[in-house]
């Protein structure tokens, strides 16, 4: 984190070099402010409950950057426009390289347990938030429930921002829109296409704040820090 410090003031120096000192003082104090010194672990978790059995549904797991529908406004607004995928996800050790609009991010699979575990890391990560967010991993947990499966997509990420207070209720707003996105391009290659010939809309409900990792056959949203 110093040596970031450091490279971000040697860029500050170069850009302010000809402004008055004034300008200069009130850039580094508005940096300052808004760049926490050391960043905050976070952990945002998403929970939904699907009509399907568990071998099902990991059947047609995918990630953000294979949803075929469009992102949701907030995604489009503040994130790459998603492309597609590069890679094996079904291998421990294999890499995913997701490609972006003019940016690109890389998770190593950590973890495939069928019916129930799939775990990554992000080894690299290029898409023009470094600066505020740093994505460190994810994970989809697939829990039998009933007759049913209870799905909890966890994203784990380093947080920059501050004041915390103000900025972790947007960013788990974000990454909860983010997994919501997701579950309905899972639920969309799970449910029968209409005589259309096109896949019916997928309806979640509507999430609610849960305590991460009291698993119960209900749909929710957490997030909580370390």
């Amino acid at each position: 984190m110093g040596s970031w410090n450091a490279q971000l003031q040697d860029v500050e120096r170069m850009q302010t070099a000809s402004r008055p000192r004034k300008h200069r003082t009130r850039r580094y104090r508005l940096m300052s402010w808004l760049l926490a010194r050391k960043a905050v672990s976070e952990v945002v978790a998403t929970r939904v409950h699907f009509k399907a059995s568990p071998q099902t549904v990991w059947n047609h797991l995918v990630f953000y950057e294979e949803v075929p529908e469009q992102p949701p406004f907030l995604l489009r607004t503040l994130l790459p426009h998603p492309v597609r995928t590069e890679g094996d996800k079904t291998r421990v050790g294999a890499t995913v390289r997701c490609a972006y609009r003019g940016s690109d991010l890389v998770k190593r699979i950590t973890a495939v347990e069928p019916p129930h575990l799939l775990q990554f890391e992000v080894v690299e990560q290029r898409l023009g938030i470094e600066d505020c967010v740093l994505t460190h991993s994810g994970s989809y947990q697939i829990h039998t429930c009933g007759d049913a499966t209870d799905v909890v997509l966890i994203t784990k990420y380093a947080a920059y921002l501050r004041p915390r207070y103000f900025w972790r209720p947007l960013e788990a707003l974000l990454v909860n829109q983010l997994h919501s996105h997701i579950l309905r391009g899972v639920c969309a290659a799970i449910v029968p296409r209409n005589p259309t010939g096109r896949p019916s809309a997928p309806e979640l409900p509507k999430a609610r704040r849960a305590p991460l990792g009291d698993l119960s056959c209900t749909v929710s949203q957490s997030c909580s820090r370390r």
